[in-house]
């Protein structure tokens, strides 16, 4: 079987990057993950990529325009030989041309129920309207914050008491188990 190859953006500690990685282990994947690259050096997640043998590219984007560090980073990902770019954890925001080049080709994983609360500080929003189930969306990233074809959710309880952080534990676990089962079926389609 030849898998897709993905390049995996991150910023931070790369815990859905990290269960990405871990899916594309087993044989049936469909997937494999070619580059992981941070717009931050210190992202901890780059450690994790390097000791698992995986390409890692990191520069700061401080002090650049958005287009200019976009440019960069697509050409790390052309040379990974990417089909595909999977936003795990990735804080940035992305230039329209970058986006208009992996045009239903770049995934997003987002901790809500899409169309709900896109962008920042979901948890929370979440909390205050007093809805009782929350979760995360995997979503095709275009050129509109988080606006993409939503294409699978999965639904996290609120539950009393819940804060932020302990409804932000939750549904990290949901994300780990939705963005590789929705990878693997978006590549394969």
């Amino acid at each position: 079987m030849t898998k897709a190859k993905v390049a995996v953006l991150i910023s931070g500690r790369g815990s859905n990057m990290a269960a990405l990685v871990y899916a594309a282990k087993q044989a049936d994947c469909p997937f494999e993950i070619t580059l992981v690259a941070a717009n931050d050096p210190d992202a901890q997640g780059l450690q994790f990529a390097q000791a698992e043998g995986i390409a890692t590219f990191a520069l700061s984007h401080q002090e650049m325009k958005r287009t200019e560090f976009d440019a960069i980073i697509d050409a790390e990902i052309r040379k990974a030989d990417a089909d595909y770019v999977a936003l795990a954890g990735y804080m940035r925001l992305l230039s329209p041309e970058f986006v208009g080049k992996w045009e239903g080709r770049m995934l997003n994983i987002h901790p809500s129920l899409l169309p709900k609360y896109k962008g920042l500080h979901t948890h929370e929003r979440a909390i205050a309207a007093g809805d009782t189930v929350a979760g995360c969306s995997v979503h095709v990233v275009t050129a509109e914050l988080d606006d993409g074809p939503v294409l699978g959710q999965t639904e996290v309880e609120i539950l009393p008491g819940d804060t932020p952080e302990t409804l932000a534990d939750r549904t990290l676990i949901a994300e780990h188990q939705l963005y590789s089962r929705v990878l693997a079926d978006y590549v394969t389609r």
